[in-house]
């Protein structure tokens, strides 16, 4: 009786370890359901133009809209990385886009487009400091420079608590753990 118990649970040892095992080999497969990269050839071809990461447009992305090309907030901002109106007309105007509308945010090749050159000009702002950029890309870049201009918050990821709007301090938190996971699924 001892050894059909032993017999047993030595099964179930080896069929946990091969689970495990096999969990740990195709983690990068099923990982991706979470952290999927959809628009894939044009994300990557219109970050490679704007000179930004890709993984951090499906951070974005991923933050603003889930991967839903029909998104629209209470706010107003649209499409899939959720830009307002006025900006999107206002980088419209800084591309010399022709016959842009407000309903053009809803096409992923406008939207992530306009959302890029935005990103990019962020990121010539604040010089690569990504804290910042992601919480200027929600609450606005006045709102972003007043905070670390006023002291208010260092613009640091070690300081992001001190971000005085509780949805823009959860929003770069989101970002940023968007990204990291996208860095480590995506580049090996």
């Amino acid at each position: 009786m001892a050894r059909k118990h032993k017999r047993r649970i030595s099964a179930f040892l080896w069929i946990f370890i091969l689970l495990f095992l096999a969990t740990v080999i195709t983690f990068p497969k099923w990982i991706t359901l979470f952290y999927p990269q959809p628009h894939r050839e044009l994300v990557y071809a219109t970050a490679s133009e704007y000179n930004i990461d890709p993984n951090l447009v499906f951070a974005i992305i991923r933050a603003e809209s889930k991967y839903q090309t029909g998104a629209k907030s209470s706010v107003g901002a649209r499409g899939l990385m959720q830009i307002m109106p006025e900006t999107a007309s206002w980088v419209a105007d800084q591309m010399d886009m022709e016959d842009f509308t407000t309903e053009d945010l809803h096409d992923p090749e406008v939207n992530i487009r306009i959302g890029c050159w935005y990103i990019n000009n962020l990121n010539r702002e604040f010089e690569g400091r990504l804290p910042i950029i992601a919480a200027a890309y929600n609450a606005g870049r006045g709102k972003a420079k007043e905070w670390v201009v006023s002291g208010q918050w260092d613009g640091s990821e070690k300081t992001i608590n001190n971000i005085p709007f509780a949805e823009t301090r959860k929003y770069v938190h989101n970002v940023l753990k968007n990204y990291q996971a996208y860095q480590a699924i995506y580049e090996k």
